[in-house]
């Protein structure tokens, strides 16, 4: 199995029973999203904004 590691590796997850998208930073900071554009801001601005 690959394991994706690195400093430009990014993980979106669905949340199961909503509408809402799990967005994970590769520096490990995460935050949920309804919109899929403001998800994609927020993990390509790091390190702005980024707190767990």
């Amino acid at each position: 199995m690959n394991a994706l590691t690195g400093d430009r590796v990014f993980r979106v997850h669905w949340v199961l029973g909503t509408d809402r998208l799990r967005a994970v930073c590769h520096c490990s900071a995460e935050r949920e999203f309804e919109d899929p554009v403001e998800l994609w801001a927020w993990l390509l601005d790091h390190p702005n904004g980024h707190t767990s």
